[in-house]
């Protein structure tokens, strides 16, 4: 339910509806979430799509935001706050880091996440949405979004004229191509699939595209690249990658594969290359990279399902067939699909 002000006064917890999985079986159904009242700091959120929504109601404290307000939650909703990388705008960094899902905040809740019909949110952690920036289309670039921004912004691939290289089309490759052209830079697709060649050229505006089972075509892009943002989640020899940096290029991972990485130390002495990895971003980045977005017309490209479709879209996402995020349309089938359980 939407909270309110009364709620809040009183200091009663807040009654929610979410999709939450019970078992090992991984198989979503609803479920019923308490949410903390609107503390003096907090923000209420009434979520439309998982995270994005309408402010329903600030804390006493809160200077940023006000019910009506457009907004968004990423990856974390809360920190220490004073520490190193908090003082400096790196909450992501924070040995304290509260995560939105399957973590403890400081009042000893739960996180649920953003399968839910609302949250509290400490202010700090809300990012305020661009009136151009439609909340579903917007919402995925909280977290695909920061997780390729970020990399670009700090390893200098953000440069017009540079050449950047993404390697794998999926939920953060094809994000990275659009930011990448936004940022004025020559952008080539490396990727095992020559089937997504004309989606990368033609749809997404990547300057060109290389199938990496292609000896002759890794070849001919050899040393040509400023630097790589690797979003792939396999494990996969680094060293035929590292080969299309220029010397003093950057290779910066993203992805996450399940076990240790190949990678010959040649592969990086030589031509003095560095291998990196980014982890989302601050918060202030966060609120520029959607300001950056809406300025550019940058969205996640998505499909918008209903609450009751979740189980399907969690198949089809394991046999990859999604291009290129799901987002759930939390506001108008949340509860009706509480209601048919």
């Amino acid at each position: 339910m939407a909270p309110t002000a009364a709620s809040a006064a009183a200091g009663e917890e807040q009654q929610a509806v979410g999709l939450a999985a019970r078992d090992s079986s991984g198989h979503l159904s609803p479920f019923a979430i308490s949410r903390r009242s609107t503390g003096d700091d907090d923000v209420a959120i009434k979520i439309l799509h998982e995270i994005a929504g309408v402010v329903t109601e600030v804390g006493k404290n809160v200077t940023r935001f006000k019910a009506g307000d457009r907004v968004g939650v990423g990856c974390m909703v809360n920190s220490c706050r004073s520490c190193e990388s908090c003082n400096n705008g790196l909450e992501n960094h924070c040995p304290e880091v509260v995560f939105t899902y399957n973590s403890v905040d400081k009042d000893g809740a739960v996180t649920y996440g953003g399968y839910s019909s609302m949250v509290v949110v400490h202010e700090r952690f809300v990012v305020m949405f661009p009136e151009v920036m439609p909340l579903d289309a917007g919402a995925s670039l909280l977290c695909a979004g920061i997780t390729v921004y970020t990399p670009m912004k700090y390893h200098g691939l953000n440069t017009p004229g540079k050449h950047v290289g993404v390697l794998g089309l999926g939920g953060l490759g094809h994000v990275a191509v659009k930011f990448a052209r936004a940022f004025g830079m020559k952008v080539t697709v490396i990727s095992t699939s020559p089937g997504k060649k004309r989606e990368a050229l033609e749809r997404l505006g990547a300057d060109a595209f290389v199938v990496s089972s292609s000896a002759e075509e890794m070849e001919a892009a050899r040393s040509t690249m400023d630097g790589v943002i690797n979003t792939v989640s396999a494990n996969t020899p680094m060293a035929p990658y590292l080969a299309l940096l220029k010397p003093n290029g950057k290779m910066i991972l993203v992805g996450l594969p399940e076990n240790p990485l190949e990678v010959p130390p040649f592969s990086l002495v030589h031509g003095n290359r560095t291998l990196a990895g980014s982890n989302i971003g601050g918060m202030a980045d966060t609120q520029e990279m959607i300001e950056l977005a809406a300025k550019h017309g940058v969205t996640a490209d998505i499909e918008v399902i209903g609450a009751d479709y979740v189980n399907t879209a969690m198949e089809r996402l394991a046999k990859g067939e999604v291009r290129y995020r799901f987002v759930i349309d939390v506001g108008n089938t949340l509860h009706a699909a509480a209601a048919a359980e």
